[in-house]
């Protein structure tokens, strides 16, 4: 009888327990987000479980051969695939896929496990279906964020980079050329400094969308950063070239651009172009080498094109390797002073000095400053380097003054970049200041390019320092933008005249009418004139007869450094 209990009671336990399970089965599945497919193999019976009828509504499944009803669900395209991960038995091994489903834009992860008996057949099989459309969509962001650029909606630089990849070795496989242009649009950050940032970046989105009509299945377009852009054109022909795109597209930007707020925009822009294989090898430094000669299409002004070649290249790295150089340089001030020295024609008593700065690299290699000059001005560093030129001068010239008591002047040739700082004028009076020397000494010379941008702000300037006695010299006259006109409104001392007038006046009547004219006009206005480069005699006899001031050049006095002037300066004391 006990025995009976005791049976009785463990099986109301196992009873209980199981209505337990059961019961939390059933809350697990009325919960669950996923619908589930659980097949008993053994007896070929199919249960539906979960969320079932918000995946499939209306389906019923209770044989294996039913679940063929669910083909119908997935997208077109995908059904062979979805077929064929159903029918997959692994053991030990869960296998997944995601599918859209068909006629709604919803995703599905199907995963599935099957289990196998100790014989090795399978027993049970379970089938979970996810909706995973949100994750999907996150995905598809992160996705768009990674790879296009969310103002222009054309692929980023990184992409570009990989789908360029790609073009080159199908141009490999294919024998064929590919074709990369950089485009950069011309001051577009006086755009956004003028017009601010929305409508810099409107002008983004529509020169975007300007060269997105090129894109196909051999075009890549892409926006790099800011105001730049990249083209690639696969095996490019007589209709679809750089150099046709180029065309179109600045004949597009011809007329100004309409805004959104109502004003106009008028744009250009500027591009490189360098081919594979000839150019570069692979896909950085073929973008690099499209870049490289579309700054030096910039350098010929607004909307030029430039084609890639060897001495472009040889050019860029040899200027890459100076502007490194001249950064240790200028911090370290490795720098010296020439002086090249002015005389007065009639008497061949000395006038004065121009400051010429020299620089030798730690190769012991002079490097000319026709080379170094321009490369300072673009990355700024003539601002030391001038303020440098000023100061050495100007300390040189107090010990000359000190140990010969010499009556002349320092010239010092002065850059625009160097001149556009807000507090130039101060800085150099600062100078003069602190040294305790006659500004009526001092004469900075200028070029005419200096008169080109913010005419009214030069001569503030200029004239700031004339009231306190420093001098004027306009530098290099006669070439470029020459004109008499504006030399009435100019408050300058000097003019000098440029050595290629000097060059051929023995040799050419026009240059010798063009120099009498300078050297009349000038002296009736009352400015002092100086010819450069004189280098003969023939040269100098004439400027003499001409009636022209002063004369620097190696007929004369060659540069020399500090210890040169003061030889010079002793000589002449005896």
């Amino acid at each position: 009888m006990d025995e009976l209990r005791y049976q009785v009671d463990l099986l109301n336990a196992m009873n209980s327990r199981l209505q337990a399970d059961e019961r939390m089965y059933r809350l697990v599945c009325s919960t669950s987000l996923s619908a589930i497919l659980y097949i008993d193999c053994k007896k070929g019976s199919v249960r539906t479980l979960a969320n079932w009828e918000s995946f499939f509504p209306g389906v019923e499944i209770t044989t294996p051969n039913d679940i063929s009803k669910l083909y119908s669900y997935i997208e077109e395209p995908s059904v062979l695939s979805f077929r064929d991960l159903l029918h997959t038995n692994k053991p030990d091994e869960t296998i997944s896929g995601t599918y859209r489903m068909a006629d709604e834009n919803r995703y599905i992860e199907v995963e599935i496990q099957s289990l196998f008996d100790q014989m090795g057949s399978l027993s049970d099989k379970i089938i979970r279906f996810k909706d995973v459309t949100k994750e999907h969509a996150q995905n598809d962001e992160l996705t768009y964020m990674a790879y296009y650029d969310s103002n222009t909606g054309l692929i980023n630089r990184n992409y570009f980079v990989s789908k360029l990849s790609n073009l080159i070795k199908r141009a490999e496989e294919d024998n064929s050329v590919i074709s990369v242009m950089f485009l950069d649009l011309d001051g577009f950050h006086k755009i956004n400094d003028g017009m601010g940032i929305v409508v810099g970046d409107e002008i983004i989105q529509v020169f975007g969308q300007m060269i997105k009509r090129y894109e196909n299945d051999n075009v890549i377009v892409s926006h790099f950063n800011n105001d730049t852009y990249c083209i690639a054109i696969y095996n490019p022909g007589a209709a679809l070239n750089a150099n046709s795109i180029f065309y179109e597209l600045r004949e597009a930007v011809r007329n100004p651009i309409k805004l959104t707020n109502g004003s106009e925009a008028l744009i250009s822009f500027c591009a490189g172009v360098a081919d594979y294989p000839e150019s570069a090898q692979g896909p950085l430094e073929l973008i690099n080498c499209a870049e490289i000669v579309m700054f030096k299409a910039k350098e010929k002004g607004r909307g030029q094109i430039q084609y890639f070649d060897a001495p472009i290249l040889k050019d860029f790295l040899s200027n890459v390797t100076i502007e490194n150089k001249l950064k240790d340089a200028v911090f370290n001030e490795n720098f010296t002073m020439n002086f090249q020295p002015q005389f007065f024609v009639e008497s061949n008593r000395l006038r004065g000095v121009e400051a010429l700065i020299r620089w030798k690299d730690k190769n012991g290699e002079m490097i000319s400053p026709s080379v170094f000059i321009p490369i300072a001005e673009k990355n700024g560093a003539i601002i030391p380097i001038g303020n440098f030129v000023i100061k050495e001068s100007i300390r040189n010239y107090v010990q000359w003054k000190k140990k010969y008591d010499t009556d002349m002047i320092l010239s010092i040739n002065i850059s625009a970049v160097q001149f556009r700082t807000e507090n130039f004028a101060q800085s150099v009076l600062d100078v003069i200041s602190s040294y305790d020397v006659n500004p009526e000494d001092i004469e900075l010379e200028i070029t005419e390019s200096f008169l080109i941008e913010d005419f009214s702000d030069v001569i503030v300037k200029l004239e700031i320092l004339r009231e306190y006695g420093v001098r004027i010299s306009l530098d290099d006259f006669g070439t470029g933008f020459s004109s008499l006109s504006y030399l009435k409104g100019l408050p300058i001392d000097t003019l000098k005249i440029d050595k290629e007038f000097v060059d051929s006046i023995c040799i050419d009547e026009n240059s010798r009418i063009i120099l009498d004219t300078i050297i009349y006009m000038t002296k009736k206005l009352g400015f002092e004139t100086i010819a450069e480069g004189v280098e003969n005699k023939e040269q100098y006899d004439y400027l003499k007869s001409v009636n022209c001031d002063c004369i620097q050049g190696f007929y004369l006095a060659v540069p020399t450094d500090s210890e040169g002037i003061e030889r010079l300066l002793a000589d002449r004391s005896l």
